[in-house]
């Protein structure tokens, strides 16, 4: 069975990770304002948010899923 679920297999890891190389922090900063991409910014740290906050994590999924048209054009 096929899943049509795009983020399935992935890590939030690998999100970031996908999301820093096609936006970059500063840019990601002003797409979902938050302190893990303004502060100091890094895939830890971010990560280390992401994990504890839900609606932050949220967030950043649904911008990943509306980049990946962008990621494979």
């Amino acid at each position: 069975m096929h899943n049509n679920d795009p983020l399935h297999g992935k890590t939030l890891k690998t999100i970031i990770e996908t999301l820093v190389v096609f936006y970059g922090f500063d840019t990601l900063e002003e797409l979902i304002p938050i302190n893990c991409f303004k502060s100091n910014p890094s895939i830890k740290s971010s990560l280390t948010f992401l994990r504890k906050t839900d609606w932050a994590r949220k967030k950043v999924e649904e911008l990943y899923i509306r980049t990946l048209p962008k990621l494979n054009p």
